[in-house]
Parts: structure tokens; C-alpha cells; sequence
């Protein structure tokens, strides 16, 4: 369950997007604070700037104006190698294209990220297999994305986001690309994340039955947050 501690906060956040030789309004001021151990989902329409926020969120990207706090320090004040190590160290990032690297198995994919650790906690193939024998994947661990289905790719993506133990994860459209029996595990895994270890997941997503499944619903319009910003 949540606390009260904040994991992200934003205030004032803007984003404006080149398009020819106009500015597009991709965020305008968004004000929101996400608790500890929340799962959240953020939904809208196409185009209102949900992945935005979550690029945003996770340091992939620089607002034009405003602030994003996490764990009380704003990122961006943060130079490039300070939000690699924030990335790599505090936020687990699962993508709806899944971003395996398709010559590498299950097992070095997920090995990876420990592997790039500055303060690695963990053994990188030890840690890569505990995760992946959790997820159900402990017999495909020496299979490359290409021999995998899609939910058990996904099922990898997950694990690889967890590798260094982040508090936060922040999932782009995790269910966009598979079935509806494996989009369900996909969320059932997550929330189990959350109970297990306390992990803060924020999901963008434009599944409604996915959405309802959060503790809470942040819901965007032409870049503006117009409900869920701060728990009711």
C-alpha cells in the first residue's frame, strides 16, 4: 500500500515540442505528486501527452519549464551522467516494444543493467536468474527474443527493469503488444512487484481494464491534467 512519502513530485511541468515552425504544447503545467508504493495508471487520448509525462518522469528527457522531484531531488538541475546513475540506480523502465537486445538470451538481457551498475548490489548472472525463475522463465533463460512469445518477452523486459532493485518503475503501454490472457499476467506481476517489495510502478496505458486495476487514475487532455493528480 502507499505511504505518505512522496517518490515523484512536479510542479509547473511544460513541454514544447518543435513541429515545423510552430511549438506544440505537449505538457502544460503539470502539477502531481506520486506516494510510495503506489501503482498508478496515467490515461487519456492519443496525443495528450501521456508518454511525454513518462519520458519526463524517468529523465529521458528534459521539460522546457518546471520541476521533477525524485525522492525529494529535483532531476533537472541533474547533469547527464548524474541522470545515468539515477536511471540506472532508482527506475526500473518496462517499454511496449519490449527493447530486448535480440542478440542476447533472456538471461543476459536481464544480467545486463547489474552489469553497468556503478554500486552494483548484486552478482549480475545470479540476480538475473532469480529474477527470471520468479517471473516463470527459469526454462528459457538461454533463449534469445526471437524464440520467445510475447508475453515471455515481456516477461524478460520486466526482469530487467527490476535488476537493480529500483523503487520506481515506470511501464509505457506494457500490455500494447500482447493478448489479453498475457496482458493480465503482465499485471498481475506488477502488482505483485508492488506487495513484495514496496515498488512505486507508474503506467501509461490505453487499456481501461489495466487502468482500473491501479490504485489510482491520472487522466490527461491536451497535455493538462484534468483528474487524480494527488490521491483523493
Amino acid at each position: 500500500m502507499a505511504s505518505q512519502d512522496i517518490v515523484i513530485r512536479t510542479r509547473g511541468l511544460t513541454k514544447e515540442l518543435p513541429l515545423g515552425s510552430t511549438l506544440v504544447h505537449a505538457l502544460r503545467g503539470v502539477d502531481l505528486d506520486i506516494y510510495a508504493g503506489e501503482i498508478v495508471s496515467i490515461v487519456g487520448p492519443s496525443g495528450s501527452g501521456k508518454s511525454t509525462l513518462l519520458g519526463l518522469l524517468g529523465g529521458l528527457d528534459t521539460p522546457t519549464g518546471g520541476t521533477i522531484e525524485i525522492d525529494g531531488v529535483d532531476i533537472t538541475r541533474m547533469s547527464e551522467d548524474e541522470l545515468t546513475e539515477i536511471r540506472n540506480e532508482k527506475i526500473g523502465f518496462i517499454f511496449q516494444f519490449f527493447n530486448l537486445i535480440p542478440t542476447l538470451t533472456a538471461l543476459e538481457n536481464v544480467a545486463l543493467p547489474v552489469q553497468f551498475s556503478r554500486r552494483p548490489q548484486f552478482n549480475p548472472d545470479r540476480r538475473a536468474r532469480e529474477l527470471l525463475a520468479a517471473l516463470g522463465m527459469r526454462d528459457r533463460l538461454r533463449h534469445r527474443p526471437a524464440e520467445l512469445s510475447g508475453g515471455q518477452q515481456q516477461r524478460v523486459a520486466i526482469a530487467r527493469a527490476l535488476a537493480n532493485n529500483p523503487p520506481l518503475l515506470l511501464a509505457d503501454e506494457p500490455t500494447g503488444n500482447l493478448d489479453t490472457e498475457s496482458g493480465v499476467m503482465v499485471m498481475d506481476t506488477l502488482q505483485a512487484i508492488r506487495e513484495q517489495a514496496g515498488t512505486t510502478v507508474v503506467i501509461v496505458t490505453h487499456d481501461p481494464q489495466l487502468a482500473r486495476r491501479a490504485d489510482r487514475i491520472i487522466r490527461l487532455v491536451d497535455g493538462m491534467v484534468v483528474n487524480g493528480a494527488v490521491p483523493a
